[in-house]
């Protein structure tokens, strides 16, 4: 057992970093408390990778990763929304503090588990499966991943306390919108496996195009409305 746990941590580490799903949890570490990410990734990849022992040791269960890829895509634009909207919150309102939390804990929790089905993580992890200690590769598994990233959570919290309010929510939002396309685009040309990646970062170089020039505009607004009107 133990050396499956040694054996798919190493392999679930190293397959994770410099993976979507550590700009993932960079990108809600920028948003929410660091705590409520690391849960939400937990509870998700806990049950994802349950699931993905469970096929590759009875194996013959399929996953329809083209519906998953659709649902996930249009579950992140929805986030993007919502991240970009912005959460109206006052310091002592702490029963709606409790919401946000919950709903952020919710939010990153849905996003992880379905955009870790049918990806190379879960599909590494039934591989192993076939041939290790379902448990020892179930355990293993989980850590490495949750462990990769974690590191990108401390990414996101670092550059959370050097980045303006809304340099934050304009950058998560545009990651998440990109995300969102990515999986779209994983979803309907699943025989193309680089519609994805470039549909994702052709949607987070035109948003984030968009949103520069709006902030620009909003501040070239400001400027001339604030400045004092000369008499002659």
């Amino acid at each position: 057992m133990w050396s499956a746990v040694v054996l798919s941590f190493a392999i679930i580490f190293i397959a994770e970093l410099g993976d979507k799903s550590q700009l993932m949890a960079m990108t809600f570490a920028l948003r929410y408390r660091w705590w409520v990410v690391l849960s939400g990734i937990l509870f998700a990849t806990t049950a994802v990778h349950l699931v993905s022992v469970a096929v590759g040791h009875y194996l013959g269960v399929a996953i329809p990763t083209v519906a998953i890829s659709l649902v996930g895509g249009v579950a992140f634009l929805l986030f993007g929304a919502w991240t970009l909207r912005g959460d109206s919150l006052d310091d002592d309102e702490q029963s709606k503090a409790g919401r946000v939390t919950r709903s952020a804990f919710l939010a990153v929790t849905s996003a992880f588990f379905l955009a870790e089905l049918g990806d190379k993580t879960m599909l590494a992890t039934i591989t192993l499966a076939t041939d290790n200690d379902w448990i020892g590769v179930w355990v293993g598994s989980t850590v490495g991943m949750v462990a990769a990233d974690a590191l990108a959570i401390v990414a996101g919290v670092v550059l959370g306390r050097h980045l303006p309010e809304n340099a934050i929510r304009f950058g998560a939002s545009a990651l998440f919108f990109a995300f969102g396309a990515w999986m779209l685009g994983a979803g309907i040309a699943p025989d193309a496996p680089a519609v994805g990646p470039v549909a994702g970062g052709v949607t987070l170089v035109v948003t984030a195009l968009a949103m520069y020039l709006f902030t620009r505009r909003t501040k070239q607004s400001d400027t001339t409305e604030s400045a004092p009107a000369t008499h002659v």
